[in-house]
């Protein structure tokens, strides 16, 4: 996704034909939860059929999603699920893996952006450059290419101008919190 590492930290995950797995780094067997746990500890993996070595690491992280989706860890709206169906072979398939990957990045960076604006972290508005990254997100995408990670400094209208602006801005923010905390 976006570091760039060795093929050595790269665990290799053995299916076999039993559908057990077998972790070629710890020598032992594990199960799908397991890797799912790798997966939250972005830990990296790739699963290869034992016996044509071919990699099946799409299909297993697929099949994580799935039993997620079963157990009631429902992320994916059925019409989400429609719409992505219906665009394999669509012209435009070629730009969803690149979109559905940068919208996830930016919504990580935006999660972790409002919690520290939460927090008191930021004396910006997190929300104008959020929406500034969404844009340029998106911009990528339908370019094809991946949108930048790195974050970069405020556009200078996403900072304010004056001492009410900053006061109406912290004003929001407590509001946010006090809604958040209502909910939690």
């Amino acid at each position: 996704m976006a570091a760039s590492r060795s093929d050595d930290d790269e665990v290799i995950i053995k299916k076999y034909a039993n559908r057990r797995l077998y972790d070629t780094e710890s020598s032992a067997y594990i199960t799908l939860e397991r890797l799912a746990q790798m997966v939250r500890q972005k830990r990296h993996f790739k699963v290869v059929d034992a016996k044509s070595g071919e990699d099946i690491t799409r299909s297993v992280l697929a099949q994580i999603i799935m039993e997620e989706e079963a157990r009631g860890a429902t992320m994916l709206p059925v019409n989400f699920l429609r719409q992505l169906i219906s665009m394999y072979g669509d012209s435009m398939q070629s730009v969803v893996p690149h979109y559905l990957e940068a919208s996830l990045e930016a919504l990580q960076r935006n999660q972790n952006q409002f919690r520290e604006a939460m927090a008191g972290a930021l004396a910006t508005n997190p929300f104008a450059e959020m929406a500034r990254r969404n844009m340029e997100m998106f911009t990528a995408a339908a370019s094809g290419r991946a949108a930048s990670t790195s974050p970069e400094p405020a556009e200078e209208a996403a900072k304010p101008d004056t001492k009410e602006e900053l006061a109406a801005l912290k004003a929001q923010l407590r509001d946010l919190q006090q809604k958040l905390d209502k909910l939690g």
